[in-house]
């Protein structure tokens, strides 16, 4: 899209209208000016829509103006999901220095632990993390010690998971999700898994 959609700058229209959201996701991030970026920011800010602010973050979180550091600061204390910490971290990590990072990463590893003790099956959160806009690229980009520290976390814990959580779906370089069985399939793996640990 090569001109910035009025839709999203009218304060009138109402965030949940078809139009608002289609305009939102045909955005590209290439053509987004920091007059536009302002404009995402408010809607960040104010939207009570978590799709909406996870659009919004991989929209932004590879544009370098030093004016989004404060917002990449914001949203990864904000979002509570690991994967928009880490889309926040991607964002932030344009601006950071390698010490600053780490001790992000540092309280990330401690909540990533105890998201294994308190929702040991949340397959989605981990393949959202192991996606390819995710953690491989930061640490591809980066190599730093502690993202390489942070995705073997991630990926130990991914396997210590039972195989009918493993291999649902990935992300592509955008973030795009590509299922890699049918919900049916999905469902009656896990199904079958619960109904056997019933007879335990």
């Amino acid at each position: 899209m090569s001109t910035f959609p009025q839709i999203l700058s009218d304060e009138k229209v109402n965030e949940r209208h078809i139009d608002f959201r289609d305009a939102l996701y045909q955005l590209d991030t290439e053509n987004l000016t920091s007059e536009n970026t302002d404009v995402l920011i408010k809607i960040y800010k104010t939207t009570k829509q978590i799709d909406y602010r996870n659009r919004i973050l991989k929209l932004l979180y590879t544009h370098n103006s030093s004016d989004l550091q404060e917002f990449f600061e914001g949203a990864y204390k904000k979002e509570r999901y690991l994967d928009m910490k880490i889309y926040g971290l991607r964002g932030l990590a344009l601006f950071s220095n390698e010490k600053y990072i780490e001790k992000l990463v540092n309280k990330l590893k401690l909540i990533l632990a105890k998201r294994e003790e308190t929702t040991p099956y949340n397959y989605q959160e981990y393949e959202l993390l192991r996606g390819k806009n995710a953690l491989p690229f930061i640490v591809d980009t980066y190599n730093y010690n502690c993202l390489k520290e942070l995705l073997q976390q991630v990926n130990e814990q991914y396997e210590r998971m039972p195989d009918a959580f493993k291999g649902h779906f990935t992300t592509d370089e955008n973030g795009e999700i590509t299922n890699l069985r049918t919900p049916a399939e999905n469902s009656k793996l896990i199904t079958a898994f619960f109904n056997q640990q019933k007879k335990n």
